[in-house]
């Protein structure tokens, strides 16, 4: 039975490999050394993913268990009285290609593979040795190189676990190499119940680079108070490698996670114009970002030195299929590439589109951009958008038609597209009931001018046409705003004084008609006190004379350009990339990689700290493209941490709860989902609670199986590290606030995570990848209002020419053609689902699918979503659903979970990584 077991479980599986070399394989050196293991770094993400039955098993070759496991495991041990041989087959993958593997280290790396001494894999026991009391010594063993074919390197080796060595609880690897490896997978052959395969997916630092060995735990899971005897020493001593020291310089092979204020958005050194305030600390709250060290700035002390890039540690940057979909070949391509070029198009940056044919000329006729040094560079990075002139020497960006304009041209002019986009469209977090009434701000009138909203009973019942009383109105909770006036009010005197640029505070009103669907029914505008001049304010309503109708179609303009600020800067920077950063940081220097609550967040932190790295780079640094595009100009990110300070709380984070806040729900057990809509047709908030729901009952089963005893949430020392951590570091400004969640039951912690995890997959998608759909044409959603309104303070000049050629005005004040220009391309780019993009209850980590009832669990997790994909299918035909379907409509999908590669407007990944 052995014997065939043995013969059976020897078959090694093919891998394609590297492009081939002049070493032959055969010719390579044997070694009969020690086994390698089945191991799961800390990055074990997503190259396996399609596979299925790439799950690693739990091996136990004893005397006395030699029938296959019915589920997959990951321990391996020896037998009891024999040593036991097995055969190892690591993939590793060559990034970027052949090119990135010459250099001068070359020849020596060549004559390293020649000798058999590639890799140097030390298997570690999971006991300590019964006699001495002692870490047993590990079984160490070289892998060689041993065929290679595409971008893919397989390396051999042979190794025997002797007898009595135990369960093997993790591999230390040390690269032999002059360069780093991204390590793919290992398999190993030879057990009696077949061939374990182990996903990796990892950088191996070379040695010369770094000479402590890269430690890899097996997959099972273990809360600190059951870790093996020996492997305790080894987990902690991985975490102090990943917390550091708080001291130098972090270099790109670093793995180290710390924390630090955002003092690098600024760049004064280069142009005194470009310094910006420290965002962090007492003056300017915000959440932490990685620590990378870098040198003070000369002209500021607070602030650090910019680079060309911004150090992440190693494990969190792209992997190769992401870096050349996304990363290297696409956004960074289109902000340092495309967008000069189109400002070298486009000589004068405050040109504005002379008519609306103009606009439509981005779709059918494009923009012609100077070829670049490097022919048919644009069409290789971004063929979506930048196309070949064929008879020319040029290349043209040609956007592509957002769908919210190839179903209907006009409906960006109408106000019942206006309003629906409010409950259905980029930003649906904004819109809040009215509860207080009459409005009234809450900021000094000693500084602001007067409090009261002109927004009066009488004009709300005349515009309501008498179909009820304000009063009834709130009771029966029918009126809902947008409300920015108190937020923008303090930066309304600063931003006008950057050239190009206005702002406003703004309150816009609507009322919830009989079909379900939101009337506007008046924009207030409001100018503070400035030198001699009052406070000016004025409200506008949808009207039938010609006047009052441009009016109104320019205050809507400066409301959506409030409303895309607020939605860019707030509700997707602030409140996903930015703040779940400090998860990020905290889970690795608190939680082990073999924590189950590591591996049930790590798939949720998969790239973020990456894209906000890129994001400080040259998308919200002073100068970059937020700032040259969007009302607030040099204010944005400042205006961000005013939001946090005023606004932000982890404990409204969690979707049940913003409903709440916002009177859009109340609690009600009755209901489904325990809660009851003040608007029954709310689509984001019909699909997000069916989304929440299924998130916590996943969340739930996963956690209550590893603590069965709730004692052990507050007795397990890492879980407890974390989540102070979070809150007195990495939201350091807020670490003193009440209404922290409190973790000591199992109910704790299943609402931390499935907030932090609702954050990562559902809130980000929501307000994500919809942004080419709803703003690739910019009049629907424009970024940034130029202009003033022509009642204030207006020359007779000026608005005599407003009367003359009233479309001129609104031209105006829209964004000029680079503003443009520059936000569709960022955002085409931005919607773009990468080919190797995760989806949330996708495939399995496979340290799920190896344990039977979590790996049950997750199916019922998946079982969910396809249920809930089914479900807005449905809705997207009810007619009855007037703010998700209708003619000319775009269907509400940004809630539906999976999606293809692309901008589809649609799928919930399972982290932010774009």
């Amino acid at each position: 039975m052995m014997t065939s077991q043995l013969q059976k479980a020897n078959y090694a599986p093919s891998f394609p490999l590297l492009p081939k070399s002049s070493i032959n394989p055969n010719h390579l050196i044997k070694h009969g050394s020690p086994s390698l293991i089945n191991i799961l770094p800390r990055h074990h993400v997503h190259q396996n993913r399609n596979k299925k039955n790439s799950s690693s098993l739990v091996i136990r070759a004893t005397s006395s268990d030699l029938k296959p496991s019915p589920v997959s495991v990951s321990t391996v041990t020896s037998t009891e009285n024999n040593a036991f041989t097995v055969k190892a087959l690591v993939t590793v993958t060559v990034t970027g290609g052949l090119l990135s593997s010459i250099g001068l280290t070359r020849p020596l790396d060549d004559l390293t593979d020649l000798l058999g001494k590639t890799l140097l894999l030390e298997l570690v026991s999971a006991e300590l040795d019964p006699k001495t009391g002692l870490e047993k010594e590990t079984v160490k063993g070289y892998g060689h190189k041993a065929s290679h074919k595409d971008d893919e390197v397989v390396y051999e080796a042979t190794f025997t676990i002797p007898a009595g060595f135990g369960e093997v609880g993790a591999v230390q690897v040390e690269n032999e190499h002059h360069k780093e490896m991204f390590i793919k997978s290992i398999d190993l052959n030879g057990f009696p119940n077949g061939t374990v395969n182990v996903p990796c997916n990892t950088w191996a630092h070379s040695k010369f680079d770094n000479p402590e060995k890269r430690i890899f735990f097996t997959n099972k899971s273990y809360l600190p108070s059951e870790t093996p005897s020996g492997l305790k020493k080894l987990r902690e001593s991985e975490l102090q490698t990943l917390r550091g020291n708080g001291e130098g310089q972090r270099k790109t092979s670093d793995r180290i996670y710390d924390y630090d204020t955002y003092n690098d958005i600024g760049d004064p050194d280069s142009k005194d114009e470009l310094a910006r305030p420290v965002l962090g600390g007492k003056d300017h709250p915000y959440p932490r970002r990685c620590r990378t060290g870098r040198p003070r700035s000369k002209k500021d002390p607070l602030s650090e030195q910019r680079s060309s890039s911004v150090y992440v540690p190693r494990d969190e940057a792209f992997a190769d299929v992401k870096q050349l979909t996304f990363s290297t070949k696409t956004l960074k391509s289109v902000l340092h590439a495309l967008l000069p070029s189109l400002e070298t198009a486009l000589l004068d940056p405050d040109l504005g589109f002379p008519y609306f044919t103009a606009i439509d000329s981005l779709y059918n006729e494009g923009v012609t951009l100077p070829k670049p040094k490097t022919g048919g560079f644009f069409q290789t990075i971004i063929p979506r958008l930048v196309k070949t002139i064929i008879d020319g020497g040029d290349d043209l960006l040609l956007f592509e038609t957002p769908e919210i304009i190839d179903r209907d041209k006009f409906s960006w002019f109408r106000d019942e597209e206006f309003s629906r986009q409010t409950l259905a469209g980029l930003n649906p977090y904004s819109i809040e009931l009215v509860t207080e009434w009459p409005l009234k701000s809450k900021l000094n009138p000693e500084i602001y001018g007067p409090p009261e909203s002109l927004i009066t009973t009488e004009l709300v019942e005349k515009e309501i046409k008498g179909c009820m009383t304000v009063n009834e109105a709130l009771e029966r909770k029918k009126m809902f705003i947008l409300d920015y006036h108190d937020l923008l009010m303090p930066y309304v005197n600063k931003v006008r004084e950057i050239e190009g640029t206005t702002l406003y505070g703004s309150r816009t009103l609507f009322f919830l008609t009989a079909d379900g669907t939101l009337r506007p029914v008046a924009i207030e505008l409001t100018r503070p006190p400035v030198g001699d001049k009052p406070q000016w304010k004025q409200v506008f309503t949808p009207t039938w004379d010609a006047t009052g109708c441009w009016l109104w179609r320019l205050a809507k303009a400066h409301v959506l350009a409030h409303d895309a600020g607020y939605h860019q800067l707030v509700v997707h920077w602030l409140r996903t990339h930015c703040c779940t950063e400090p998860y990020i940081i905290a889970a690795n220097r608190q939680l082990s990689a073999m924590h189950p609550i590591y591996r049930l967040l790590h798939p949720h932190f998969r790239y973020t700290m990456e894209i906000n790295a890129l994001a400080r780079e040259s998308l919200i640094n002073a100068g970059g493209v937020i700032e040259s595009t969007f009302s607030p100009g040099k204010y944005s990110i400042e205006l961000s941490s005013a939001a946090y300070d005023q606004l932000w709380r982890f404990d409204m984070e969690a979707l049940p709860a913003d409903l709440i806040r916002r009177g859009m729900a109340v609690e009600d057990s009755t209901a489904e989902h325990g809660l009851k809509l003040a608007i029954e047709d709310y689509p984001f908030a019909n699909d997000g609670l069916i989304l929440w729901d299924a998130i916590k009952e996943w969340v739930s089963d996963y956690v209550n199986h590893y603590y069965t005893d709730p004692n052990l949430i507050e007795s397990d020392t890492e879980l407890q590290g974390w989540w102070t951590e979070v809150r007195t570091k990495g939201h350091a400004d807020k670490k003193d606030e009440p209404w922290w969640p409190v973790l000591k039951t199992p109910e704790n912690l299943i609402h931390i995570l499935t907030t932090i995890i609702w954050v990562t997959a559902g809130h980000h998608a929501a307000v994500n990848f919809g942004q080419y759909m709803y703003a690739g044409y910019f009049p629907n959603r424009p970024t940034i209002a130029r202009t003033n309104m022509p009642t204030e303070d207006p020359s007779d000049e000026y608005f005599q020419n407003f009367l003359k050629k009233p479309e001129m005005a609104l031209l105006m004040c829209f964004p000029s053609q680079i503003q443009a220009t520059k936000v569709m391309a960022v955002l085409d780019v931005l919607s773009n689902h990468s080919p190797d993009e995760e989806y949330i209850g996708g495939n399995p980590e496979s340290s799920w699918a190896e344990n039977p009832v979590i790996k049950a669990a997750y199916e019922k997790f998946n079982g969910n979503l396809k249920r809930l994909e089914g479900i807005i299918d449905e809705r997207n035909t009810n007619l009855k659903l007037k703010n998700r379907v209708g003619a000319g409509v775009v269907p509400y999908e940004l809630l539906k979970p999976f999606s293809t590669s692309g901008v589809t407007g649609m799928g919930v990944p399972n982290s932010i990584s774009i």
